[in-house]
């Protein structure tokens, strides 16, 4: 366990941002435990997805994008998405030898002697020249705090826990969240529950029609402007606005996504906002999103006064030896992709010693 590890790249997670900058490393040369490692704190394959809620099948799924070099054909959309992208995700890692190690908990990155980084974990210490941090945000689920909310008498709860709608039967509940987790919560909960009430802190915005190439690189382009400025990434959906399936328009005309300002306090038995007007509650199911999981590389202070860590690409502007996929514009699964190609392009110059483009 205190033995130190030599490497030339570590990649943490093996999500869709890993897993594809994992494949471009090995089309480029790179041998898995020899050159590059891939650490995974899962206990197996699927990234997030994994963890998904049951009730989420793959045909409800938005815009999953196939990792590089192999498509993810005849999936069936009636079946969780949990269990759709775990198996794709085994055969890929199978198919392409990456030999993912898990689980491994990486606990902190710090610098290490000879301009090299040192990546500390529970399976033992990586001594790395790059990283490619690709952890995602389910690990860091986002709670909103309001007054009162300890004394709330019902349950609270996060999309994380989110196990489906069938536990909410005969409730009254509150979701709170202008996502798509919080529109897919309502929708599935009310045949179910005794009473639901939507509240957000902006008003939602309904997109009508397809979303197209040019609309997209349009979000990405705003999501990504973001981060260069060091600012904390705002998600891709929060640019688009959610699709007006039918489904949502559904929901829309029978009352269910009904959406209300929020609330200012937490009462033992609910929700109340200042005019005096209160809401019942037994449960509040916080769909508030999720932030990057970055706590790790706190030792390395990458932050910037703006709260977030400024990035130009994929590289971290204040240490070029960094890469995060999977961050701010390449939180999509289409830009993850992309984001892996483009941190391994990088990583390689960096190596060899070349000047990496600003």
């Amino acid at each position: 366990m205190n033995e130190v590890r030599e490497i030339e790249v570590v990649v943490i997670g093996a999500g869709q941002a890993g897993l594809a900058a994992a494949y471009h490393l090995r089309r480029t040369g790179f041998e898995p435990d020899r050159d590059f490692t891939v650490l995974d704190h899962s206990p197996g394959p699927g990234g997030a997805w994994q963890f998904r809620w049951p009730s989420l099948t793959f045909g409800k799924v938005h815009g999953m994008h196939a990792l590089p070099g192999m498509e993810l054909t005849d999936a069936d959309p009636a079946r969780p998405s949990a269990e759709v992208v775990r198996e794709y995700f085994d055969r890929y890692e199978r198919t392409f030898d990456l030999r993912v190690r898990r689980p491994v908990d990486v606990r902190a990155v710090r610098e290490g002697p000879g301009g090299r980084l040192l990546v500390e974990t529970s399976g033992g210490t990586w001594s790395t020249r790059a990283l490619i941090n690709a952890t995602g945000t389910w690990d860091h689920p986002f709670w909103p705090r309001y007054p009162g909310q300890e004394t709330f008498r019902g349950r609270q709860l996060h999309t994380a826990q989110y196990a489906g709608p069938e536990e909410f039967a005969g409730q009254r509940v509150v979701v709170v969240g202008g996502g798509a987790s919080g529109t897919q919560h309502l929708l599935e909960l009310a045949p179910y529950a005794a009473a639901t009430t939507w509240v957000t802190r902006r008003p939602p915005v309904f997109r009508e029609g397809p979303f197209d190439e040019e609309a997209g690189r349009a979000a990405v382009a705003l999501v990504e402007e973001r981060v260069r400025q060091g600012l904390p990434p705002r998600s891709v959906v929060s640019v688009t606005g959610l699709p007006l399936n039918d489904a949502v328009r559904q929901g829309l005309a029978n009352g269910v996504l009904d959406r209300q300002p929020m609330f200012d306090r937490i009462t033992p038995d609910g929700v109340a906002w200042r005019d005096g007007r209160q809401v019942s509650a037994d449960v509040i199911l916080w769909a508030t999103g999720f932030r990057a999981a970055l706590d790790h590389l706190a030792p390395l202070r990458l932050r910037e006064p703006g709260g977030g860590i400024q990035v130009a690409g994929t590289r971290v502007v204040a240490d070029p030896r960094i890469h995060l996929v999977g961050y701010g514009p390449s939180a999509s699964t289409i830009g993850a992709n992309r984001a892996g190609r483009a941190a391994v392009r990088d990583i390689r110059r960096l190596l060899a010693g070349e000047p990496v483009a600003a």
